[in-house]
């Protein structure tokens, strides 16, 4: 597996996918990474359907807050910030997450791709598909996201609420000063809280930038630019041989596999200073994108469509439209 993962550096033009006899699908996690793996599982991939349940369920307070707007009684205000409270909630939790995710990260990075990835990938089989279980859930809840557009105007509403001094803290009774203190203590921490939580999903796509930031962050601090290139085209390889030469397999595989494969290659592109686009690239664009275009869905809005995946690659690259990119390739990434 070494000599293939130091080869996957392809010759220009070449369309050979080495094999890395890396199976997703039947991966577990070995005796000596079970204690970490256990830890990681629970802090970065076993809260991700309740995070993803929880977005589904976001009902905007569109309405509520342009009644009060219009008419601010105090009626209408105590509708809209009872509408808003439970997305405020569930921003929350997600908020948490991210910085789960922030502290996480590194540490499955460093098992990953401190020395030989190669040898790191054989003993760590269930460290690496935790990691792309990571990938599939940043895919999933970006996508979510990017189909609530009123989150961030029901989360301003709120916070021009706490900006007039109501927020959900009400210990002691009026003029009691050490209750003053202790209300505008938590009105600050509240408010500093917001500020950060406003900036988080300003973003179309937060988590990937969550995970983006911090495997940059990782690279640069343990200088290990290539040990991490080297690892997410591995995943890539190990993705795009998966969906294109088991035609038959579970369609649950194929979304996978399909959406790591653009998480991967998203990544490798923010940490390789020629990007996964230019010609020496050990990624091989155009196979990705035409193997993505392979796709058949009943529902085209599906998380995993073509559609919605080579969007993510359009609009999350770093390199695409750099001049070092062959034209033939921009041109197929920017036309499908």
């Amino acid at each position: 597996m070494g000599q293939l993962i130091s080869g996957l550096n392809l010759r220009p033009g070449d369309a050979l996918v080495p094999e890395l006899g890396f199976d997703l699908e039947s991966a577990t996690p070995s005796a000596d990474e079970l204690q970490l793996y256990n830890k990681l599982s629970s802090m970065l991939v076993k809260p991700g359907p309740a995070l993803l349940h929880l977005l589904k369920s976001y009902v905007p307070a569109s309405e509520q807050i342009r009644d009060a707007i219009a008419k601010p009684t105090p009626e209408n205000e105590s509708r809209a910030w009872d509408a808003v409270s439970p997305t405020v909630d569930i921003l929350r939790d997600i908020f948490d997450y991210s910085a789960d995710l922030q502290e996480g990260l590194p540490k499955l990075l460093s098992v990953l791709c401190q020395g030989d990835v190669s040898k790191n990938l054989e003993k760590n089989q269930g460290l690496a598909k935790l990691f792309a279980e990571l990938l599939d859930f940043v895919f999933e809840f970006d996508n979510l996201k990017m189909r609530s557009p009123t989150l961030q105007n029901d989360f301003s509403y709120y916070r021009r609420m706490l900006q007039r001094g109501r927020y959900g803290c009400n210990g002691g009774s009026e003029g009691d000063a050490q209750s003053s203190v202790s209300d505008l203590r938590s009105a600050m921490i509240e408010d500093d809280q917001a500020n950060r939580i406003s900036l988080f999903i300003a973003y179309p796509t937060p988590m990937l930038k969550c995970i983006i930031d911090t495997t940059t962050e990782f690279v640069n601090n343990n200088r290990l630019q290539k040990s991490v290139g080297d690892w997410l085209a591995a995943l890539w390889a190990t993705c795009f041989n998966t969906v294109s030469k088991k035609r038959n397999q579970n369609p649950d595989v194929s979304s996978f596999c399909m959406k790591v494969m653009v998480v991967s290659i998203i990544l490798y592109d923010h940490i390789d200073p020629n990007g996964a686009f230019y010609k020496s690239s050990p990624i091989n664009i155009k196979n990705s994108v035409k193997v993505i275009q392979t796709i058949t869905t009943p529902n085209p809005s599906q998380d995993y469509s073509a559609t919605n995946l080579l969007s993510a690659l359009r609009y999350n690259s770093k390199h695409l439209n750099d001049d070092t990119t062959p034209k033939g390739v921009r041109n197929l990434v920017l036309a499908t």
